[in-house]
């Protein structure tokens, strides 16, 4: 799995995020569903220098992060893991899950925009969410 940093072309996500960050979960290899995990101390800053000290770990479907909530935004990133985590949520495009909720997060590659390091957002109905927006995940500042 890759993540860019900022300071470098290409880092190795750590041990810990690899386990607990965006691995697969058991439950969704078999076809289950996990519930999203509100985790604290789990400290995130994106490629416009935005920190979070907090974010949702949950399994969703790998798919293209897009640089605004929007269907036809530029693709930035894509997630190719099936539990990944999100940092904030905002309203967008309405999409095929029927809602116009969009979740903030750093997809596992890079597709364009080497800058945005894949920052970006994917649509809602891309997570296994209990609603959405997933209570207790912040709205995104700007959004």
């Amino acid at each position: 799995m890759n993540r860019r940093t900022s300071g470098g072309l290409l880092a190795m996500a750590t041990v810990a995020t690899a386990l607990t960050g965006t691995a697969a979960g058991t439950a969704h290899a078999a076809g289950a569903a996990t519930a999203c995990v509100m985790r604290e101390n789990s400290p995130h800053t994106d490629w416009t220098g935005m920190t979070w000290d907090a974010d949702i770990l949950c399994d969703n479907t790998p798919g293209d992060v897009h640089l605004q909530s929007f269907a036809d935004s530029p693709v930035v990133g894509r997630m190719v893991t099936t539990r990944s985590w999100f940092v904030c949520w905002k309203v967008g495009d309405p999409h095929a899950g029927g809602n116009n909720i969009w979740y903030y997060t750093q997809g596992d590659e890079i597709v364009s925009r080497p800058t945005a390091q894949a920052w970006g957002y994917m649509p809602a109905v891309r997570l296994e969410t209990s609603q959405d927006p997933e209570p207790g995940l912040p709205k995104c500042s700007w959004g």
